[in-house]
């Protein structure tokens, strides 16, 4: 980080520490009432039933219009308050999480990180998502061992993931990939590090077709995943460009 960068984020921090303590807030699980600000809800950019069979319309309605909408609001409500929060970038925030006042520490920690990784998912799946290939492909091979193996090792860390959270994989500057889980809405900005792609393994993700089955819900998610989209986000982690 620059050096102005980083005294624009102190500043930021600051300002958000010294200014009245916000509501405390619970991980969204429902529908939030709309909150204008300076965070907003990305459109997905293909049919909610386009990635039928294998995720229902009806459950990307769900996640995308209720789960992550509530994100959205509950971060906008805390920028009334604190409006340094909206004129950060979400990485710098996200990357500082501990410096952040207590007041408002687990809001943003819950929200802000569940609007990141959300804003990622839908990033990163669409129908007819191809394979991968090129730079992408050869890091999987160099990595984590080939396709077969890097997939039958992403489900696996998915399906280990004790009760709600995320299994993702990492991108350094040098394009090394790495598998890891996080649990909650936590990332792995909140590390320092960047998120090339990721699978949600809440209930909320995946329980109306699979109920308690989230292995097949792991296994059937490939099938959805936009590997062109994928291929941009590595191009982009090594320019030293990939944000959220």
């Amino acid at each position: 980080m620059s050096s102005i960068s980083r005294r624009h984020l102190m500043t930021a921090i600051a300002g958000v520490a010294a200014s009245a303590a916000a509501p405390r807030m619970v991980f969204a699980q429902a529908a939030a009432p709309a909150a204008s600000g300076p965070f907003t809800l990305p459109p997905l950019t293909y049919a909610a039933n386009s990635l039928e069979p294998h995720i229902d319309a009806k459950t990307m309605e769900i996640h995308h219009d209720k789960h992550h909408a509530a994100y959205v609001a509950n971060m906008n409500n805390v920028a009334k308050t604190h409006p340094q929060l909206g004129t950060t970038p979400i990485e710098n925030i996200l990357g500082n999480i501990n410096a952040l006042d207590d007041s408002i520490k687990f809001t943003v920690r819950n929200n802000l990180g569940g609007h990141a990784n959300h804003t990622m998912f839908w990033q990163i799946m669409g129908p007819n998502g191809g394979k991968p290939e090129g730079e992408v492909l050869a890091a999987i091979d160099k990595d984590l061992g080939g396709l077969e193996k890097f997939q039958a090792d992403f489900n696996a860390a998915g399906g280990r993931q004790f009760g709600s959270g995320w299994v993702f994989v990492t991108v350094s500057k040098d394009g090394k990939l790495a598998i890891e889980t996080r649990p909650n809405q936590d990332s792995p900005i909140m590390d320092g590090k960047r998120v090339l792609m990721g699978n949600d393994v809440w209930e909320h993700a995946y329980y109306l077709n699979y109920q308690n089955r989230r292995p097949d819900y792991l296994k059937a998610w490939w099938n959805t995943v936009n590997w062109a989209k994928i291929s941009e986000r590595y191009a982009a982690a090594k320019a030293g460009t990939l944000t959220i």
